[in-house]
């Protein structure tokens, strides 16, 4: 361990052990409202659906701020507490970073599913004004039988296209997001940044962008820094987990504390969604990234 890593590390041990633990935040010891900042630069949002697991979905939100973080993401929105999820932001001052608003299937890049899409579109917005949420996520599908990849993706720009006029009046961003067909979304017709920049740049809107998930991309493509400062035009939010696993920064091969300063230098200093599985729990969850984001 070099001296600086050590300093670093020692820095980031005393800190920990100053403040309350996480544990006994999430269990009322102390006030939500007096509940300490985690010292991050980067601007974490925790995806409620892969932390605080076993709980229900509003306890896994109040675990969240009770914990420090600003900000949450979650998957889709049918099903959620949305009235109740909506006051608690607004009493609390959590946000919603993004949420999915079209999954994987019926696909995108099928024109038959075009006005669903739109119907769709037009609902998740609903659901963005009521959360104060700018940020949506979209997924393009899985691969269809007899179809190539250019024409699957040519229907992408065609939905979104459809898609883009609405969400503009909205102000609310379309996120499209690539996936991985190595590990987790075999059969998947989007993955890497190339295609997912092509689409976007054909759409040409300032509110269809990319939902540039790390931990996909790493797997599907690598050379991480270099590749955000080639698309960064189109980057509309990042997501991180580390490979192997999907567990948080810190638990696997990738530097992040390269990656995330390289995206404060690029100027993104907008929310990055912790779309990642707690290892060893959430307390050592934020310990490791504590450490990561000591850039």
């Amino acid at each position: 361990m070099t001296f600086s890593t050590r300093r670093n590390f020692l820095a980031v041990t005393a800190s920990t052990a100053a403040a309350l633990s996480l544990t006994d935040l999430v269990r009322g010891k102390t006030p939500i409202t007096g509940a300490p900042r985690p010292s991050f630069k980067t601007r974490f949002a925790v995806n409620v659906e892969m932390w605080w697991g076993g709980v229900p979905f509003m306890e896994r939100v109040r675990n969240t701020h009770a914990a420090g973080f600003p900000a949450i993401e979650f998957w889709p929105h049918q099903g959620k507490p949305l009235d109740e999820l909506a006051a608690y932001c607004s009493e609390t001052g959590l946000e919603v970073a993004q949420f999915t608003a079209w999954g994987f299937s019926p696909g995108l890049n099928d024109a038959a599913n075009h006005d669903q899409f739109v119907r769709a579109t037009e609902e998740a917005l609903q659901v963005a004004t009521k959360l104060r949420c700018r940020k949506m996520t979209v997924v393009a599908g899985n691969d269809r039988k007899g179809v190539s990849q250019r024409e699957m993706h040519d229907q992408v720009i065609a939905g979104l296209k459809r898609a883009a006029p609405l969400a503009e009046a909205a102000k609310v961003m379309l996120i499209l997001e690539p996936m991985n067909i190595r590990k987790d979304h075999k059969g998947h017709c989007l993955y890497g940044s190339t295609d997912a920049l092509r689409i976007c740049r054909e759409v040409n809107s300032p509110m269809v962008k990319i939902n540039w998930d790390l931990y996909h991309m790493q797997i599907s493509e690598g050379d991480l820094c270099r590749r955000l400062g080639e698309g960064f035009d189109q980057l509309g939010y990042a997501q991180v987990a580390d490979n192997p696993g999907r567990n948080e920064p810190g638990t696997g091969e990738v530097h992040y504390a390269r990656v995330l300063r390289a995206l404060h230098e690029l100027g993104y200093h907008d929310y990055v969604g912790l779309e990642c599985s707690p290892l060893d729990g959430e307390d050592k969850a934020i310990e490791r990234l504590r450490i990561v984001d000591t850039w």
